[in-house]
């Protein structure tokens, strides 16, 4: 019985100093990384719109619109006009950086695609986000940095099944109701 007490406390202590890295990580961390790729061109919304369609996207070029307002709406409190905004911003000179063209399956649909100026747009934000974790990494010796790696692949993998059984939520606001009462 002893030992499962010491293992929770210990377990609890583990998760207390998660959470405490969440501000410096998401927030000053994942920011500055963040601000390191969009080179002061891009709006955070922007940025995220090109990750997203690199990461989620068919092949790391397309993405329906109305996919990337959902992904979306799962990070920011951000409405239809603002994607269509962030989007046009993207697709006009100076940038360039993607089309929206009608979904030839749909005429309501739209579709989001990576011009050859966004592809190479995207490969200088994957260098100079490279460049900025290079500086990080140079700090830190390299067992501790791949049992970084090892620790969030294996976080991401049990948050990515937490949501799929509905033990953790994707984000989506919830009415104040169904919040719980204290």
């Amino acid at each position: 019985m002893r030992a499962v007490a010491c293992q929770t406390r210990t377990t609890e202590g583990l998760v207390a100093e998660l959470l405490e890295l969440f501000y410096p990580v998401h927030y000053k961390g994942g920011m500055a990384l963040e601000d390191a790729m969009r080179d002061g061109r891009l709006t955070r919304k922007q940025v995220a719109i090109l990750w997203l369609i690199r990461s989620e996207g068919e092949q790391g070029c397309r993405m329906a619109r109305k996919e990337i307002e959902r992904l979306l709406a799962t990070w920011f409190e951000i409405s239809s006009s603002a994607i269509t905004k962030a989007l046009r911003g993207m697709a006009r000179p100076p940038l360039g950086l993607v089309q929206v063209i009608e979904d030839p399956q749909s005429g309501r649909e739209k579709q989001v695609l990576l011009t050859a100026k966004g592809e190479r747009f995207l490969l200088t934000m994957i260098a100079q986000g490279r460049g900025f974790l290079r500086k990080i990494v140079a700090q830190i010796p390299e067992g501790e940095v791949r049992s970084g790696i090892r620790f969030l692949r294996r976080a991401v993998t049990a948050f990515e099944q937490a949501r799929a059984e509905g033990v953790v939520r994707d984000g989506r606001k919830r009415s104040l109701h169904s919040l719980p009462r204290r």
